[in-house]
């Protein structure tokens, strides 16, 4: 086989931002997938975004990713969620055609020149042991492929194992056998594995169910995108469901919560805090007379349903048990059971921000195999790594986003400073900065950025500039424009006016979008100022860059606690070593002392 460029492990969503990435920036790259028709498979909700996740998602259509458009073109219904709070916390959520969203990734894939696809394992790498850097990758049909740079992103495959009761066997996802032979070769070159939980509830057949029983929950119209390249969605939605466990439900699961793996023993691997399983929430929660569920639709050419809130381990018997004690689903026609599944991933410790590992040099790491969970947190990564994987082929300095211009920055930078014993989640709380960091204002922030990295497109961009053109024109108007002794731009500033009520003719023109995002900016205006200044802070720190070289023995003055924190993380700046828990706030201030007597010498 011929060599190649790139090359890119696993056709996931982080894999395929990251085959998308180098492709586009012209380097010749193969993805390697065991399966080629799971390519962006949605292996749990058939949804994109939510919470911070839309932020995320906006971001990586922002740089130049293909999430946006993926979601876009198959969405069934979408909701902005949290429309009675601030705009810091607002975001889009859609559920999507599952099936048709892998269809249209696939087809993405296929078509896009400089990238080529191949069905096979990936077992091992090759390694240049003179540089100690990534060569290449060795299948288990025996090829050995070469390439100047590796992107993993094996997700749940890498030694994968599915729970159902006292049944287990090697998946990756129900009836998807593992990725075998990796996780070993990964562990001989020196990587720190560990092993982590995630799970899937059961489907349901639609036309079992009696909907009389839930409550309807329609989604908005016209459907918002996520792309900034589209500027509304005109099509049917279909509904979600809405109902509840009850007292009989959680009998049937405390009488047979010993027959759960997960309390059993088989399980080692952490699950998630914030997304239990229906067993981990009754037993946690003994007080809770209900836990909600969402019944969601799995896409337009299916009955299936996806119970949001119900994933559990519990044996097939015991899930039709409590399924069918709850409203709506007394008869439901159960058709694939709920699983856990238990993988292994890799400290993100070992990472740089770039998502290069510190073990194996032009080895890049993203998504689940980072230990997060997640299509938004899989998808944002594989884009920074695919991104930083062209940085190295172009002998330029990496691509990195600080946590100061992006939710995608937060990610990393909480994966690599931080590390993860649990499946990390992106919130908005994790966000010192949020009220900068709106999902409608990712254009601003990171399209110039996407646009110098080569990814983003010279209509983007010119699209973009015509936006901020347009948003500064309407403050001017408004400025210029009296109401009741003061000008609009100060009247938007008091908390019950509207700018679409103002009644200004020479608004007209303009689109809601761009009035709206106007005027969030002026009402906001003051905080984002402050904020500003707390920004310029932390930027100071950024710029302190620490050599990957740095001696830390050599510095007097700082504790031993710290000094082997800062050596096994080996942060890239004075504001990351900062954020290292357990660092004294006196051992970074010896720290930024010896590091501008360091760059003064």
């Amino acid at each position: 086989m011929r060599d190649y460029d790139a090359i890119v492990i696993g056709g996931g969503h982080a894999g395929i931002e990251a085959s998308l990435a180098l492709s586009r920036e012209g380097f010749d790259t193969l993805l390697v997938t065991q399966s080629l028709d799971t390519i962006g498979r949605m292996s749990c909700n058939p949804s994109i975004g939510g919470l911070a996740k839309g932020n995320l998602v906006r971001e990586i259509d922002a740089l130049g990713g293909e999430m946006g458009h993926l979601a876009d073109s198959t969405m069934i219904q979408m909701r902005m969620l949290n429309r009675r709070r601030g705009p810091a916390v607002q975001a889009p959520r859609a559920q999507a055609d599952k099936f048709s969203y892998s269809r249209l990734a696939k087809e993405t894939l296929e078509k896009q020149s400089h990238l080529f696809l191949f069905m096979d394992t990936v077992t091992d790498l090759m390694v240049d042991e003179s540089t100690r850097s990534a060569a290449g990758v060795v299948t288990a049909r025996g090829w050995r492929i070469t390439s100047k740079v590796v992107v993993l992103t094996t997700g749940t495959f890498m030694d994968g194992r599915i729970f159902i009761g006292e049944y287990d066997e090697q998946c990756g996802r129900l009836s998807e056998a593992a990725a075998i032979g990796l996780g070993d070769s990964l562990r001989r070159l020196g990587f720190h594995t560990g092993r982590m939980k995630t799970g899937t509830p059961a489907r349901v057949r639609f036309s079992s169910l009696d909907l009389s029983e839930m409550e309807v929950q329609d989604g908005d119209s016209p459907m918002l995108p996520f792309s900034f390249d589209n500027e509304r969605i005109d099509r049917p939605s279909l509904p979600c469901y809405v109902t509840y466990t009850n007292e009989e439900t959680h009998r049937i699961i405390r009488e047979n919560i010993g027959r759960s793996p997960l309390y059993g023993g088989k399980i080692v691997g952490r699950g998630p805090r914030y997304c239990p399983s229906i067993e981990d929430k009754v037993v946690r929660f003994p007080d809770r007379e209900r836990h909600q569920i969402f019944v969601e639709p799995e896409g337009l050419g299916t009955e299936e349903m996806y119970l949001n809130g119900l994933s559990s381990s519990l044996p097939e018997d015991v899930q039709h048990a409590f399924i069918h004690s709850i409203p709506g689903l007394r008869h439901a026609e159960i058709m694939r059971p709920a699983y856990a599944v238990e993988y292994d991933y890799l400290d993100p410790l070992d990472l740089y921000p770039s998502l290069e590992s510190k073990i194996l040099r032009s080895f890049f790491i993203a998504g689940q195999t980072n230990g997060t969970s997640g299509y938004e947190e899989a998808a944002a990564q594989g884009l920074i790594a695919g991104m930083n994987a062209a940085e190295r082929l172009k002998g330029e300095k990496p691509f990195i986003l600080s946590r100061t211009e992006s939710y995608i920055g937060v990610l990393i930078d909480d994966l690599v400073t931080k590390g993860t014993k649990e499946p990390y989640r992106m919130f908005t709380s994790r966000a010192e900065y949020r009220l900068s960091l709106r999902h409608d204002t990712a254009d601003q922030r990171l399209t110039p950025r996407g646009y110098a990295a080569g990814l983003v497109t010279e209509e983007k961009m010119k699209r973009l500039e015509k936006k901020m053109e347009d948003i500064r024109r309407v403050k001017e108007i408004l400025q210029h424009t009296r109401l009741g002794g003061k000008s609009a731009y100060d009247t938007l500033k008091e908390p019950d006016r509207d700018i679409m009520t103002l009644g200004i003719p020479a608004l007209s023109s303009y689109p809601e979008q761009i009035l709206t995002e106007a005027e969030l900016d002026i009402r906001y205006a003051g905080y984002i100022d402050r904020q500003e200044r707390e920004l310029e802070k932390a930027r100071k720190a950024e710029n302190m860059e620490i050599p990957a070289d740095f001696d830390y023995d050599s510095v007097d003055g700082i504790s031993s606690e710290s000094r082997e924190k800062l050596k096994t993380v080996r942060p890239v700046s004075v504001g990351q070593a900062a954020r290292i828990s357990g660092v004294r706030v006196s051992d970074i201030a010896v720290l930024a002392v010896a590091v501008r007597s360091m760059k003064r010498g």
